[in-house]
C-alpha cells in the first residue's frame, strides 16, 4: 500500500483530475440538463460503473493491451465516439410537445453512462499511466492495492459529477417550462455529445 506521504499525493491528484472540467463531467452536464436531475444522476453512476470496470482491467492487465496496440486502442475509441454521437444526433432529433415539472429518468440513462465511459479508452490508459506510482508489490498484492487505488479515484470522480448533476438537473426543472430553452438546451446537450465524439475519434494515445 501507499506510504502517508503517496497518500496525500494520490488524493491531491485524483480530487485536482476529479475536478477538472473533462469529456465525463460534460456529458454528465448534457444528460441533466437535457432529463433532469434523475437522469443525471443515473448517468453518473453509469460513468462510475464503466471506470471501476477500467481499473479492475488495467488491475489484471487487460489495458495493457490498449497501450500496446494501436488497431485495438483505434477500434475502443472509435467504437466510444460512434456511440457518443449517436446519442448527440438522437438528442438533436428528439421532441419533448409537453414541458414536465421533472422529467422521468429515461431508462437508458444508466445503460448509456456505463457504455460512454466503458468506451473511453483514455480513461483506461490513464489509471494505466497513474496508479502503478503508487503501488508496491512486495507490502501487498499488486491488483489489490491497484483495485483500491482506482475504486477511490473513480468515487472522488462520481462526487463532483453528482454535484454537477445535482445543479444542473435543478437548473433544467426550473426551465422546462420556456419551449425556447427547451430547444436551446436540447440542442447544445445533442451538440456537446456530438463534440465529445469526436474530440474521442481524434484523441491519441499519448
Amino acid at each position: 500500500m501507499p506510504t502517508s506521504a503517496e497518500w496525500l499525493v494520490f488524493l491531491t491528484a485524483s480530487a485536482v483530475f476529479a475536478l477538472l472540467p473533462g469529456p465525463g463531467v460534460l456529458y454528465v452536464l448534457a444528460r441533466s440538463l437535457r432529463g433532469g436531475r434523475a437522469e443525471g444522476v443515473r448517468s453518473v453512476v453509469g460513468n462510475g460503473i464503466g471506470a471501476s470496470a477500467h481499473v479492475v482491467a488495467a488491475a489484471f492487465g487487460l489495458s495493457a493491451v490498449l497501450a500496446t496496440s494501436a488497431a485495438a486502442f483505434t477500434v475502443v475509441k472509435l467504437a466510444g465516439a460512434a456511440y457518443l454521437v449517436y446519442l448527440g444526433v438522437r438528442a438533436l432529433l428528439e421532441r419533448h410537445p409537453v414541458p414536465e415539472a421533472e422529467p422521468a429518468p429515461r431508462p437508458g440513462a444508466l445503460r448509456q453512462g456505463i457504455l460512454v465511459e466503458a468506451l473511453n479508452p483514455k480513461t483506461a490508459l490513464f489509471f494505466l499511466a497513474f496508479l502503478p506510482h503508487f503501488v508496491h508489490p512486495e507490502t501487498a498484492p499488486a491488483p489489490v492495492v491497484f483495485v483500491v487505488l482506482g475504486l477511490v479515484a473513480v468515487a472522488m470522480t462520481v462526487v463532483v459529477d453528482l454535484v454537477v448533476a445535482v445543479f444542473a438537473g435543478a437548473l433544467s426543472s426550473r426551465l422546462l417550462g420556456n419551449p425556447r430553452w427547451r430547444t436551446r438546451e436540447r440542442v447544445a446537450s445533442g451538440l456537446t455529445m456530438i463534440g465529445l465524439g469526436g474530440a474521442l475519434a481524434v484523441a491519441e494515445r499519448g
